[in-house]
Formats: C-alpha cells, structure tokens, sequence
C-alpha cells in the first residue's frame, strides 16, 4: 500500500473554510488574487510542453474549492481536481454545475489514482505541497501519475524570513487573511530544496518563477524574486 500523503488535521482545517472559499473578500482571496497570474503561466508551460496539441486532460491535486480547477476548465482543458476535504469537493462542484465545463471532482488523494492505474499528461498541485504528509512521498506519487514527457507544475512558499513576515505573520495575525494557523512555515521549502525533491522523484525541473502581489494593478504578477510565492515546472 503506498504511503499516505494526506494529513488529517490539514483536511479539517480547508473543510471548514469551504463554505466561503468563492468568497473573493474571504479567507482565500490571496488565492483569488494570485489565480489569474498563475493560470496564466501554466498555460504557457502547457504551450511549450505540448506544441500545437488540442485539449488536454490535467490532473489538479489538491484543488480545493476548484479556483484553479475552474479557471483551467475555461480555456478549454479536461480536467479531474481531487482533494481530500470532502466539503471542500462538494463546493468546488457546486460552484461549476451547470457551467457545462469539461470539469469533474473527486475526493480522492494522488495514491488512490495511482492504485487506479490513471496517468495524464498534466498535473499541478498548487500551494499544495506545503500541507502534505511528506513532501518527497507526495512528488514521488505525483512523477507516477505522469505520462512519459508529461508535465507537472508547483506552487509553494519559500522558506525565507520575508516569507514568514509576509505568509504567516502578516496574511495570519496582522491582515486577516488567512485563518491562524493555516501555515506551518517551518514546511515551506526553498526553490532548491524542492528541485531537489523533484529530481529525486525522476522528474527534470525546467522552469521557476516569482509569484508576487502587485499593487499597484491590485493583482499578482509573475516575475521579481522566489522570496516568497513561486512557480516550479517539471517533465517526466
């Protein structure tokens, strides 16, 4: 039986924010914020990892509530979001019924698809990894739902001062906008910390890049430093 990547205490704590996950003013609207900017660069490793190919099916672990799920659905890819957090399922499907995307929900952990024989050609897993059991066994899982030349992309927080300013003491204690105690910065892992981890999964890192708010268009941009948010890509 593979081991499990799911920590309990972690599914309790995103099932009680599902009911205002859609919430932009809400405790995701980080999220909300940074969604666009990060679908966007997602999109453009897909473009790059698969040239001139038509809609492909992608595999959102951890997908929550469905922002990134959703968003991905709407420029026309298949996609299947899994998570743990049944409540956070049921909102995500909730959300898209009747929009008549290509979407679909599952509760689910990566190593129940891997147990099924499933593979894609795209997996993401977003602001995900910092909330597993164990990182390397979760990429591990990750590398084996690929299809040969697939591709992955992460998202996470470093591990950095600013970061722990910025993601647990400003977003939690100071701003509000996350729940108290949604982080564990000591589970955040540095850029090269995680390369690591995923070469260690027999993946081949490719591409990084800074996630950062952006005042003065009220969003987030990609680009600047990794002090804190940043984007990782990787092929099988």
């Amino acid at each position: 039986m593979a081991e499990s990547t799911v920590r309990t205490d972690e599914v309790a704590r995103f099932d009680a924010l599902a009911a205002r996950w859609w919430d932009p003013d809400g405790p995701m609207r980080a999220l909300h914020r940074m969604n666009p900017s990060r679908i966007e660069w997602i999109a453009a490793r897909i473009a790059e990892a698969f040239p001139g190919r038509g809609a492909l099916r992608i595999l959102d672990v951890g997908c929550g509530g469905g922002l990134a799920a959703e968003a991905l659905a709407r420029r026309g890819f298949a996609v299947l979001g899994i998570d743990a957090a049944p409540d956070a399922i049921a909102a995500a499907a909730a959300h898209a019924a009747g929009t008549g995307l290509p979407l679909a929900y599952r509760v689910a952990a990566p190593e129940d698809l891997c147990a099924e024989g499933l593979r894609f050609p795209i997996v993401t897993a977003l602001e995900v990894i910092e909330h597993v059991a164990a990182p390397g066994a979760f990429l591990r899982v990750l590398a084996e739902l690929l299809e040969p030349g697939g591709l992955l992309v992460l998202s996470t927080l470093n591990r950095t001062p600013r970061s722990f300013l910025a993601a647990k003491v400003g977003a939690e204690y100071v701003l509000r906008w996350l729940p108290v105690g949604t982080h564990d910065w000591r589970r955040f892992l540095a850029p090269a910390e995680l390369a690591a981890k995923v070469r260690l999964a027999g993946l081949r890192p490719e591409r990084l890049a800074g996630l950062n708010p952006d005042p003065l268009r009220g969003g987030w941009r990609v680009g600047g430093g990794t002090a804190v948010n940043y984007l990782l890509s990787a092929r099988a």
